[in-house]
């Protein structure tokens, strides 16, 4: 009976992986047409992209993959500048082709993950989804699941994340045209399940501008994400790092209530002109809302955790942002089903209608999906727990991979501070390559801990590597530090634990977001109460 409820489930749960992996082998296997190198900080890198704003929208109507459907696009915005440290890879992508165009165009033009990526792409949901009813079908005791989450489960999410992340960028597939874009579109929706919550709206609506504004002051804050009537956020990699890193402007997001009790009608959370500057969250009377009926409540679970920190208390660090971060996650959990039933993802409030159809379109997808594996586990909630599991645990210590997930933007200093502007490096950073921004603040770091290390993370581990070229494979990230090793720091024997307790200890600026005020001796940390 047990393998009757697995064979059943997959077929009507994964069809759609098996059938889009034979699709794409068999359509596009036989193509050699070249992809666009991407340049996610040029001017025209609008032309070289997967613009996922524009996609065709999918529904849960069919199994079969819709991806002639057109739907109505998000309303254009003005182009979001590019940061400081956008520029700075830039910089370096630009001396990099000058010296070593022709290797390194290789790696973008004729490399793509189709033979690599699309097989562990099925391999890890196919596993994901047999795991999750595993521990429903057999009852698996809690220790045992999370234990089955930790491995092999954490590493299927995070390939999940990752194959899915080259998708977006282009490099999974070896053809740009504009029907494999509806196809990418159709992979990035459909290949996010089976999750607990998912990794497809970050993705199609935080990451690639996440390359535009990584740490940038004005655009990356909390209050700017979820106030923006943008249709993409300005940098989706906030609702993570704010769990653990300084932001500059206030936090988010803000939600309205009705006014039931008259008296919390005067509550709400008060805006943070500087979180780096306010050690407890407060709560101040409030203006009315135009809306007599309603009220307005500002909170934000990541920044009350991050105010717990103290300097120089790793641990005490780690336990309040595992905290935080699987709180927020469990919220999300939960807000999927609310967008499922309702149509808008209140978190967003002044996003465009396109914004809130396609969430509403995912979520319901996405909980039908966990509905049916907790329904064929035997009527149980194993596994929809163990998918949750599986998508945070790799991201919280002591797991190996939280040590690339916590350190990939920080604002650490190369030895010289020469500001990457001298190829010639001295004895005393000769591990460090050309590295810094002025000052010497470095906004993008890898993590370098041997070849088991990049297997498991699936070339996540080349954060670096990835934001100086965004379109080349995870897979062949590792050669590009090959070809320009003077750009990359030395050496593949980081210690994880170490790395883990150095971010833990003192957090960073996020991507040299105040370079001009922090010194390569100390960062200056306002710890709570």
């Amino acid at each position: 009976m047990m393998k009757l409820h697995i064979i059943i489930t997959l077929l009507s749960l994964l069809s759609t992986n098996i059938c889009l992996g034979l699709h794409v082998s068999l359509k596009l296997s036989r193509k050699t047409v070249p992809t666009i190198p991407y340049n996610a900080m040029s001017k025209n890198a609008s032309r070289n992209v997967i613009n996922i704003s524009n996609m065709s929208s999918t529904t849960c109507q069919s199994t079969t993959l819709p991806i002639d459907t057109p739907t109505t696009a998000p309303s254009p915005s003005p182009p979001l500048k590019t940061s400081p440290a956008a520029e700075w890879h830039q910089q370096r992508r630009k001396q990099m082709l000058t010296k070593y165009g022709p290797e390194i165009k290789s790696l973008e033009r004729d490399s793509h993950g189709l033979y690599v990526g699309i097989p562990l792409l099925l391999l890890a949901n196919i596993s994901l989804a047999s795991l999750a009813l595993y521990t429903g079908m057999a009852s698996l005791p809690w220790i045992p699941l999370c234990l089955l989450a930790v491995f092999p489960g954490s590493m299927f999410s995070l390939w999940q994340l990752q194959i899915l992340h080259d998708c977006l960028h282009g490099s999974l597939l070896p053809s740009s045209s504009k029907k494999n874009r509806k196809l990418q579109d159709g992979i990035l929706f459909w290949a996010s399940m089976p999750s607990a919550f998912g990794y497809y709206l970050y993705l199609k609506y935080g990451h690639l501008s996440h390359h535009r504004s990584v740490g940038d002051k004005d655009n990356a804050s909390l209050e700017r994400l979820f106030d923006s009537s943008r249709s993409e956020f300005e940098d989706g990699d906030v609702l993570f790092v704010a769990h653990r890193m300084k932001l500059k402007g206030g936090i988010g997001p803000t939600l309205q209530f009705p006014n039931i009790v008259k008296k919390w009608s005067t509550i709400t959370t008060n805006h943070h002109t500087n979180n780096e500057n306010n050690k407890n969250q407060k709560y101040n009377d409030a203006t009315d809302n135009n809306d007599a009926g309603t009220w307005k409540l500002t909170m934000s679970i990541s920044n009350s955790g991050f105010q717990m920190w103290k300097q120089l208390h790793p641990v005490r660090n780690a336990i309040a942002f595992t905290s935080s971060f699987l709180f927020e996650r469990i919220m999300l959990v939960f807000n999927d089903g609310i967008v499922a039933l309702t149509g808008r993802n209140f978190f967003f409030p002044n996003k465009p209608d396109s914004f809130h159809k396609e969430c509403a379109t995912y979520c319901r997808c996405a909980v039908m999906v966990r509905a049916a594996l907790c329904i064929l586990g035997g009527f149980s909630w194993k596994p929809l727990v163990f998918l949750y599991l599986c998508e945070t645990l790799w991201s919280l210590p002591p797991h190996p991979a939280c040590a690339m997930f916590v350190t990939n933007h920080g604002s650490k200093f190369s030895p010289n501070n020469n500001g990457g502007n001298d190829h010639e490096s001295s004895s005393s950073s000769s591990s460090w390559g050309t590295l810094g921004m002025d000052g010497g603040c470095i906004p993008s770091y890898s993590t370098y801990a041997g070849r088991w290390y990049s297997l498991f993370t699936l070339g996540t581990n080349y954060h670096c590597e990835h934001h100086d070229f965004p379109n080349i494979p995870l897979h062949k990230l590792g050669k590009l530090r090959e070809i320009a090793p003077e750009y990359y720091r030395r050496g593949s024997n980081d210690n994880l634990l170490h790395t883990m307790r150095d971010a833990f200890s003192t957090p960073d600026f996020y991507a040299c977001m105040d370079a001009s005020t922090i010194t390569s001796a100390e960062v200056e940390f306002e710890s709570g109460s």
